[in-house]
Formats: structure tokens, C-alpha cells, sequence
């Protein structure tokens, strides 16, 4: 599964949510319509199954699937409607959950240069010579370029800037990022 957004806080009273744009292709993933698979974050305390109606005391049950209704742009983030969602109360209880597609679903990109991040998530690590460095654990993606997240093999972590003079190859079918790191990269 590819998280594509989080929801966010509720806004006004008709069931309306602030959802955080967790994908580069938002306008993709993001139209009336789109069915998403919900994940509550384990730091949550929400039941999951068949969501109940709002009902005084009746704790709200996060649907385990939701459709959206209708969005629009505000500063970035989508204000969303989704079916089923008609006052605050309910959309407060969504509040934190992850909005997921599954990832077999999602096109490879036309760019040969371009990539996923769930396509480079656990893909090995290795130097120019061979030497392996260990594994992508995740892609941050900063203002100035993206970075890899390199789990390394001795331990710990360090991000590697994603720009092609540092990170010449990507080998999907082998499974393998090669990198020529500045010296000193990994030690930050």
C-alpha cells in the first residue's frame, strides 16, 4: 500500500476534512470518486470496522475504505468530503488516519529517470565499487532535491541527497541503488 495523504483537522461543520498531499501526483490520486484504503496510525486510539452513524456515545468505527465525495484547494491542502461524512463529530474521529492506494495499481512514470518511492524503498545500496552500504529505508522529499534515506549496514542512518552526479544508477531489476558519495557522507 502507497500513503497518498493524511487527514487532517475537520473544517467547519458539514463533515469537511484537511487532507496533507502525500504523493507528487496529487491531481492523479485525488479525484471525486477516488476509493482509498484507511490505516489508523498506531498511535491511535480509534476502533476500526464498519463505521456506525454519530450517534451520542456510540465511538465512531473508521470505515476500513473511503470514497471522496468532493474536494477543492485551499493553501495547499484539499478540504475533502467523503461519502458518509456529514458533521464534525465524524470528522473528528477520522482525524490522523492515512489515506492509502494500493501501490500495483499506481503507472510506472514515463521518465526513465523518474521513480516511485515505494519502487526504491528497500532497494540495496552500493558504493561504486561494490561495496554495499546498505538499504533505502524511506525518500524525504526537501525543498532542494529529494534525499534517500540510507539505512546502513553498520548501523544508523544518513541521507543521501537524490541528484544524479551522487546517485548515477537506479537498477530496478537488480534491486540496487549505486551511489558515488563525497567522502565524509556518511559519517554526518
Amino acid at each position: 500500500m502507497l500513503v497518498v495523504g493524511q487527514i487532517g483537522k475537520p473544517h467547519g461543520i458539514r463533515g469537511e476534512v484537511l487532507v496533507t498531499v502525500r504523493t507528487d501526483e496529487p491531481e492523479a490520486r485525488f479525484v471525486a470518486g477516488s476509493v482509498f484504503t484507511t490505516e489508523v496510525p498506531r498511535d491511535r486510539r480509534v476502533s476500526t470496522g464498519p463505521a456506525t452513524a454519530a450517534v451520542p456515545g456510540v465511538p465512531y468505527r473508521v470505515p476500513a475504505k473511503l470514497t471522496l465525495e468532493s474536494l477543492r484547494w485551499h493553501q495547499g491542502r484539499i478540504i475533502a468530503q467523503f461519502e458518509g461524512v456529514h458533521d464534525r463529530n465524524v470528522a473528528e474521529a477520522l482525524r490522523g488516519v492515512l489515506l492509502q492506494v494500493d501501490s500495483a495499481e499506481v503507472p510506472p512514470p514515463d521518465d526513465p529517470d523518474e521513480f516511485h518511492d515505494h519502487q526504491l524503498i528497500g532497494l540495496t545500496v552500493v558504493a561504486l565499487d561494490g561495496t554495499e552500504l546498505g538499504t533505502v529505508d524511506r525518500i524525504d522529499h526537501a525543498p532542494a532535491s529529494d534525499l534517500i534515506v540510507l539505512r546502513k549496514s553498520a548501523g544508523g542512518v544518513a541521507l543521501v541527497p537524490f541528484v544524479s552526479a551522487i546517485v548515477p544508477t537506479v537498477d530496478l531489476a537488480a534491486g540496487r541503488v549505486v551511489v558515488d558519495l563525497p567522502e565524509g557522507l556518511l559519517d554526518l
